[in-house]
């Protein structure tokens, strides 16, 4: 991803999380949990009624990702 779209979605994503709040305490309570062999699913369910879903299966990667997510998010409580 280009670095300026990352400055550019950066905004968006901090009004994201202060209509939704409870989304980081998800992150963050996940973030803990995720190991590797771990299913993540994602499910979205449209104002028309059609859900669409997809899943993944947690390798060492995606931990350090979730790791780095988890320290990002211990910090921002203190």
């Amino acid at each position: 991803m280009n670095p300026f779209g990352m400055l550019k979605i950066k905004p968006l994503f901090e009004q994201f999380c202060q209509d939704h709040p409870k989304i980081l305490m998800f992150f963050g309570a996940a973030a803990g949990a995720v190991d590797k062999g771990s299913v993540l699913e994602i499910s979205v369910k449209t104002s028309e009624g059609k859900i669409m879903k997809t899943n993944i299966l947690v390798n060492d990667n995606d931990v350090a990702i979730f790791d780095e997510l988890k320290k990002m998010l211990s910090k921002e409580k203190n």
